[in-house]
């Protein structure tokens, strides 16, 4: 599950401490997984479904069922709580996950873990123990950022759309992938079904949908200058870490007839292929990969509000 490092300009836990929560995100994502799956195969779930659904009747105060098959002592709270702990600063966003279903086989629970965990991620990117920004609910239907968090591997580091402040200007790159060995920089070309996409040299390209035709910014603008900003803040920070360019379309067609220099251009036709291409990385996490990214994050704008205790409360109540 790739790492969600930024979005936007939302404040991020891991802008407080990028070395300290990767780390911390895998493990708390493996425990819990394996008492989830623990208690799966053990047939809690089965058996204590009923007690679950009376509890949410008679008294809503009470903990999940989860809340009982994994915090069954204060050692196993402090375990759990050390595990997401942001400098000195506990926090008390633990991800517990709830039973919204009883799953009927392993593959129905790892689906109802990974979607739990989306929002749960979502939360680490845009909250703090002090600070909170808004979220738009377009990224909770984001398809594609559920796709690359659900299934990318733990130690990659995803950037969606981050705003950076250069020269006291805000501007807002597209997405960025930075994996142990390289950096993959990816501007998306999203139609309707089937789409076609005319490249060029020129400024615009041109979308064919059907019968119609339609002028669009050509994307080599946005993937050109995001690799010309990361290749002068590589440059000041000393990174050597490869940048890839590529222009993708999930559901439609590209014809780029010129030459393209270290642009790769994923279609519909390739895009299976090259996914699963992306989600083959043995390496462990580098340190090249930690300086790009906290190099990144240096630059980043953040757009927050301080969190209230009623905000904090209420948080610990939903989790």
């Amino acid at each position: 599950m790739a790492q969600l490092v930024k979005l936007q300009d939302y404040v991020s836990r891991y802008e407080k401490d990028l070395k300290r929560y990767p780390t911390q995100f895998i493990r708390l994502k493996k425990q819990q997984w394996e008492r989830t799956k623990e208690a799966f195969e053990k047939g809690a779930f089965h058996n204590n479904w009923m007690e679950a659904e009376e509890e949410k009747i008679e008294e809503p105060e009470k903990k999940s069922i989860f809340s009982k098959l994994f915090y069954r002592n204060k050692e196993e709270n402090q375990e759990i709580e050390e595990a997401i702990t942001i400098s000195d600063e506990p926090t008390p966003l633990f991800f517990e996950p709830k039973i919204v279903y009883e799953p009927q086989t392993k593959e129905d629970l790892k689906r109802m873990y990974l979607d739990q965990l989306f929002h749960f991620q979502l939360k680490w990117a845009s909250s703090t123990l002090r600070e909170k920004s808004y979220v738009d609910p377009k990224f909770m239907r984001d398809t594609l950022l559920r796709s690359f968090m659900q299934t990318l591997p733990d130690n990659y580091f995803l950037f969606y759309y981050p705003i950076l402040k250069l020269k006291k200007a805000p501007i807002e790159l597209d997405i960025m992938l930075v994996l142990p060995t390289e950096i993959v920089c990816i501007v998306m070309l999203e139609g309707q079904n089937l789409d076609a996409f005319i490249g060029s040299g020129d400024r615009f390209w041109i979308r064919k949908s059907g019968k119609e035709e339609k002028k669009v910014l050509s994307p080599m603008l946005n993937i050109n200058r995001m690799e010309s900003i990361l290749l002068q803040v590589f440059k000041k920070e000393e990174i050597d870490l490869p940048i890839r360019k590529v222009i993708l379309s999930r559901n439609g067609y590209i014809d780029y007839p010129g030459s393209s220099y270290n642009v790769q251009f994923i279609d519909s036709r390739t895009y299976e292929e090259w996914f699963a291409s992306l989600k083959n990385s043995p390496s462990p996490m580098k340190h090249m990969q930690f300086k790009a990214a906290q190099a990144i994050l240096n630059l980043v704008q953040t757009t927050s509000y301080s969190r209230s205790s009623w905000d904090l409360d209420s948080e610990e109540k939903d989790e």
